[in-house]
């Protein structure tokens, strides 16, 4: 989806729309502890299947349908619209006979009567339909099929987002082939729910197009056809391969998925010399400068004035294109873990060109992929585009839209979280209709990394703050009415989104990296996750299963009060007692726990001349019931006892994980 920064900590990025948390919260009641609830051992079962086996791996019998596409699209820029044509291979590789098939049309959602306009506040929302009076949506010249050598008209209805095509004999199962050809055009609107949309410049309008063509939806082996009409909440998508070309104004620059496959025919020999020089260089290089914008010789003349962009992109969910007169233009090489090079590249106004600000843009796409790609799984795509427009931040596979003011820490973050989107849902597909926090959640996760990583931690005082991180999501997770992460976002409170989607996740798996798993641990079951699942359609349960599988531990406890749940912690040291009553024979420590939540227990241990030692204890001392007592071989009184030694834990009440010895006055 989109980034949420806002000024302090990413994770926390929605957590503070409505304020900061206050540091010391008030005792928080919820459900008493209960460990035979939590640590119920059949609350996550995965029975195995032919296509998916019980430790959460893809199955022998896997299977998943594949849609090829040949789009040849027109920009008419002064009327703001793309008339196009699309030719749509769908192969059917399930066992099952498909009597019908179903599109996605998105722009339909900037119709007047759509589903999202009724859906959207009369105060507008950011993701909302809030082109009042714009004449949006889909106009369809041409829908014909060819199916088993035989052409035809296409017998369909159109409701709101969705296309059913009823076809005159079913597919047949296991690769069989369809051939869909719409003829259509549509009206790009200025503000485009903040995925696409216009933005004028001095030297001309940005054009950012996406949800462009009709688009397959998916069926798979858990629910069959996944029909949810588009109301802003993202997307899943079948994965194929594009071959596309897009006609503009000759003096206009685009950017698309994938690779540009002519540059003789659109680009100068300057520009080409220095394209080839960029793909060599670790350093930005210039394309096109700020000075050359407004210099017409900048651009070739074109036929008729205008030029075809041929783009072809290879195993992706989706495309999208940018376009406008008025790009600077640079680029830098990546270098991926395998040796494969691939480049990183901006396009943005002369008004960002700026280096606060965008003339950084390449660095921070180059830094942000190449991380990813050695920490969890290498970059799949020849070319990273970062475009500046009026989108605040959108992510498709291989380019992303990101605002034109941002700049400093906020164009760090937007970037690197657009491009994290790249491993989540780009190459590890998840439903983002159903399961947001299965791609927005992982990918906040996996900012905090890139961003501690950047330029010696440029940025990482900005924005990964650990305190606001912390009172953050506390803040939400003893707010009752809050909705946990397991929620449709369709159906998540608009304030709560951020919380639900990305923080909470985010949070979750930064927790169980530092205090369950451990690094190493965590990062190995979470890098087997992405390997069996790059490129395939996984459901939470594939998840769940792949993590407790691949760590060695079972983490069900974890799962059922982090994402299906806002299960209280609230962990409390009640007594300080000594062995035999002598401080030299050792200390019990009794604690309790008493929210419905559980985590390890981290305890800095204070004695009498200042030694602190700090105590672990797993989780399991809290699956028979809410208190434990542990002997700590201390050999002098105790002075203090500190839980949640690290600041790292939600706890709901911070002011009973202190015990202190009493001063005799």
């Amino acid at each position: 989806m989109k980034h949420l920064l806002l000024s302090a900590f990413l994770v926390a990025e929605a957590l503070l729309l409505t304020g900061e948390a206050s540091a010391q919260q008030a005792p928080v009641t919820g459900p008493a502890y209960d460990a035979r609830t939590l640590f119920n051992p059949t609350f996550i079962e995965q029975l195995a299947t032919p296509t998916r086996t019980a430790g959460g791996m893809p199955g022998a019998q896997y299977w998943q349908n594949a849609a090829d596409y040949k789009i040849n699209a027109s920009l008419d820029d002064k009327a703001a619209r793309v008339t196009a044509s699309v030719d749509i291979t769908y192969t059917n590789n399930s066992p099952d006979a498909l009597p019908f098939v179903w599109l996605q049309l998105d722009q339909n959602l900037y119709r007047a009567n759509s589903r999202g306009a009724a859906a959207t506040p009369v105060a507008g929302s950011r993701f909302g339909n809030s082109a009042r009076g714009f004449q949006g949506g889909d106009s369809l010249q041409t829908v014909t099929i060819e199916l088993h050598g035989k052409k035809l008209k296409a017998n369909y209805r159109v409701q709101d987002t969705r296309m059913q095509i009823m076809l005159p004999e079913a597919l047949k199962p296991k690769g069989d082939k369809l051939i869909i050809r719409i003829g259509y055009a549509f009206n790009i609107p200025e503000d485009g729910s903040d995925r696409l949309g216009r933005l004028k410049t001095k030297n001309g309008e940005i054009f950012e197009v996406a949800q462009w063509y009709p688009r397959m939806a998916v069926y798979d082996d858990v629910e069959g056809w996944n029909t949810l009409p588009y109301m802003t909440a993202e997307f899943y998508l079948e994965y194929g391969n594009f071959d596309y070309t897009i006609n503009v104004p000759a003096n206009f620059i685009v950017g698309g998925s994938g690779e540009l496959v002519n540059p003789t025919e659109v680009l100068t020999a300057t520009q080409q010399r220095r394209l080839a020089q960029a793909a060599g260089s670790d350093k930005t290089v210039m394309l096109r400068t700020p000075d050359e914008v407004t210099q017409a010789s900048s651009r070739p003349s074109g036929k008729n004035g205008r030029l075809t962009w041929h783009f072809r992109c290879q195993q992706a969910r989706d495309v999208a294109w940018a376009a406008s007169s008025a790009f600077v233009w640079d680029a830098a090489k990546m270098n991926l873990p395998s040796g494969r090079k691939s480049l990183a590249m901006s396009l943005y106004p002369v008004e960002s060109a700026q280096d606060t600000a965008w003339n950084r843009s390449t660095e921070y796409v180059k830094h942000s992929i190449e991380y990813n790609s050695k920490q969890w799984y290498e970059y799949t795509y020849p070319v990273a585009t970062n475009v500046a427009g009026v989108v605040g931040g959108m992510e498709y596979p291989g380019i992303v839209f990101c605002g034109a003011k941002a700049r400093k820490a906020s164009l760090w973050g937007v970037t690197d979280h657009e491009f994290g989107h790249n491993w989540f849902p780009m190459i590890v597909g998840s439903n983002e209709r159903k399961y947001p926090w299965m791609d927005e959640g992982f990918n906040t996760f996996i900012n905090i990394l890139a961003t501690n990583n950047f330029n010696n931690g440029e940025y990482a005082k900005q924005i990964n703050d650990t305190a606001s991180m912390v009172q953050g999501n506390t803040r939400y997770m003893t707010d009752p009415t809050t909705v946990p992460p397991y929620t449709v976002p369709d159906v998540t409170p608009s304030n709560m989104l951020g919380y639900a989607a990305y923080s909470k996740m985010g949070y979750g798996l930064f927790l169980l990296r530092a205090e369950v798993l451990g690094p190493e641990r965590f990062d190995y079951a979470f890098r087997t996750y992405i390997k069996r699942w790059a490129f395939k359609h996984p459901q939470p349960k594939d998840f769940f299963r792949t993590m407790n599988e691949a760590s060695g531990e079972d983490l069900t406890w974890f799962w059922r009060e982090w994402v299906y749940n806002n299960w209280i912690l609230d962990q409390a040291v009640t007594t300080v007692a000594y062995v035999n009553q002598d401080p030299a024979q050792g200390s019990l420590i009794t604690i309790e726990n008493r929210g419905q939540a559980a985590m390890p227990v981290t305890a800095d241990i204070t004695e009498t001349g200042g030694k602190v030692t700090r105590v672990k204890l797993p989780v399991e001392i809290w699956q028979r019931g809410g208190t434990w007592t542990f002997r700590h071989n201390s050999t002098t009184p105790l002075t203090l006892v500190r839980l949640n030694a690290t600041k790292l834990l939600p706890d709901a009440n911070p002011s009973n994980n202190v015990w202190r010895a009493q001063v005799l006055r």
